[in-house]
């Protein structure tokens, strides 16, 4: 029980003389997925993103928008949940009159994300060994799964021509060493790829790259057997962690480049002992974020496979008989439907299934505890995705199965505006995300409407569904360049009732210096929920275009009942 578990870290507190404890949502690696998840072994929450305070008499759970409602299900009882950025650390504790002492894990953090969520109101203790560890040491036991290679017709880049570009940044920047800690930047640098992420094909692993080519690689021993034998791989003085320190001390020049966001606190210093740090954001960010023609290509097949599994998942659910059909019913059916295609991997996070006040939950995850039968009447909510062979997809629709409200369809045609605003979106007038955001809000705002999450992320090339830098948001001020790709995803929530959102993945592409959005999605959008009223005719037609380009893609793969469906969309 929660309550059994925060009592027995409680009891840790005196032994360090700390008044309370933080435990982030990641693991020393500060990937999206956590393993093991320390956060949701204290607090049972699921969610994606969070901190914990945990005091000798009282407990913190801070998430953002996205999160609240489901914080509030899953660890709500005995946890006080605090929406962020709405309220901070500082002014949900300034009423302690005293400054109060924290311990921290340093392998969990960075420098960067303590100063973000704490100031000097709080002592901050580093203490090495973590103590949600010892509350709860059977769920961290982990699977061991080799490392293995991507070729370079599947990653259109080879290795070397990747690192002679990043040594070329590092000599401009003159910067003799750069610590790659995140895992996905090393996945893109070396083109390896692993199975540490349940939905994401990451190798946890970390490495030192010197100016003069020579490349220590640090990750847990037994994971290195296949890519060691590699060609490719010949060169790279493999290590384990304990090592890092003895590597650190051999190394030559006087500067050093670290990422901000996941290097963490314990490395930094070891680093900041020897070396100067002359650079704070790994420069892999920027370059994998622009997609060769090859990783298009891929992405591109990718989607038209992930497509044609779409289409007659909701072909199925629109006309099945919804008087047993559960939100894991029809989750594990699309999981069905995209296992028919040999090149489909697994899913690219946990599918989003919900039907009615659940939809509303903007990160819901149905089980066989929660799931409820889709009813007639409801609106459903599906966002999923999945991994390929050649490309990473996620996708939402939402569907309804009955007649519905006025009000409703006008909600959802103006998120359907604001998504197909983003979709025609002018590239080079509308340069950043934060540009693009307003486009994507504007119709839900005439309205006194809005949603709490970002318009759209950025996506990997068979690797994480959520990347950057790149994003549309409200902040986000980085440059759309051809060859990156993004989610354009307007959606809104009311509470207790329903959720819409519709999600596509769109890229970069440039023709005759006109740059602009490209759909890679290719599912129907749900027409029984829009009032044409409000659509104008560019948009009318952009809708024709769309389920016309489906119906030509998909048409000889569907049966007789399915290929008729989708012709009346057209």
């Amino acid at each position: 029980m929660i309550k059994n578990r925060v009592n027995f870290l409680r009891k840790q507190f005196d032994e360090f003389k700390i008044d309370g404890y933080i435990i982030p949502k990641n693991d020393a690696y500060f990937s999206e997925y956590s393993s093991p998840d320390r956060l949701k072994i204290l607090t049972d929450f699921s969610g994606s993103a969070g901190f914990v305070i945990i005091l000798k008499k009282e407990n913190y759970l801070f998430v953002d928008g996205r999160y609240v409602i489901q914080a509030q299900i899953q660890s709500g009882k005995y946890f006080k949940i605090i929406e962020i950025p709405k309220f901070s650390t500082q002014s949900i504790l300034k009423r302690i009159k005293k400054k109060l002492l924290l311990g921290y894990d340093p392998q969990l953090f960075t420098n960067l994300s303590l100063k973000k969520k704490f100031s000097k109101d709080f002592n901050l203790l580093p203490i090495s060994e973590n103590l949600v560890d010892r509350v709860y040491k059977k769920n961290l036991k982990k699977n061991i799964f080799s490392f293995y290679n991507l070729d370079d017709k599947i990653s259109g880049e080879g290795m070397k021509s990747k690192i002679n570009r990043l040594i070329k940044i590092m000599k401009s920047k003159n910067i003799d060493n750069i610590f790659i800690s995140a895992p996905e930047n090393v996945a893109w640098l070396l083109n390896i790829r692993g199975k540490d992420s349940p939905n994401s094909p990451i190798p946890n692993c970390k490495i030192i790259l010197t100016n003069n080519k020579k490349i220590y690689f640090f990750s847990c021993p037994k994971k290195i057997n296949i890519i060691k034998k590699h060609k490719d791989y010949k060169k790279i003085t493999f290590c384990t962690y304990s090592e890092f320190t003895k590597v650190i001390n051999k190394l030559k020049g006087g500067s050093f480049s670290i990422d901000s966001s996941t290097c963490s606190i314990t490395n930094e210093k070891l680093i900041t002992a020897l070396f100067n740090i002359n650079a704070n954001i790994d420069p892999c960010y920027t370059l994998k974020s622009i997609k060769n023609k090859l990783e298009i290509k891929g992405m591109i097949n990718a989607h038209i496979e992930d497509g044609l599994a779409l289409t007659r998942f909701i072909h199925w659910i629109k006309n099945i008989n919804k008087k047993e059909l559960t939100e894991v019913n029809a989750q594990n059916k699309l999981e069905k439907f995209r296992k028919l295609n040999k090149n489909y991997l697994f899913p690219s996070f946990n599918t989003i299934a919900g039907t009615g006040s659940n939809g509303a939950i903007i990160h819901y995850r149905s089980t066989k505890e929660t799931t409820k039968i889709i009813k007639k009447n409801d609106i459903f909510l599906c966002d999923s995705g999945g991994q390929y062979k050649f490309g990473t997809t996620d996708v939402t629709r939402t569907l309804c199965f009955s007649k519905q409200k006025q009000s409703i369809k006008n909600i959802f045609t103006r998120v359907l505006k604001g998504h197909i605003a983003v979709a025609q979106t002018d590239l080079n007038v509308f340069k950043t995300g934060k540009q693009i955001d307003i486009r994507a809000r504007k119709f839900l705002k005439e309205s006194g409407l809005d949603y709490p999450h970002g318009t759209g992320h950025g996506v990997g090339f068979f690797l994480n569904v959520h990347e950057g830098p790149q994003s549309i948001s409200k902040y986000n001020s980085i440059q759309i360049k051809k060859g990156m790709i993004l989610s354009n995803e307007p959606g809104y929530y009311k509470k207790n009732h329903f959720g819409i959102r519709i999600e596509n993945l769109v890229y970069a592409n440039q023709i005759n210096n006109k740059l602009y959005f490209e759909n890679l999605t290719l599912a129907p959008i749900e027409k029984d929920l829009i009032n044409y009223k409000l659509l104008n005719k560019s948009e009318k037609d952009y809708l024709f275009r769309y389920h016309l380009n489906i119906y030509a893609k998909y048409s000889n793969s569907l049966n007789k009942k399915e290929r008729k469906w989708l012709a009346t969309l057209i």
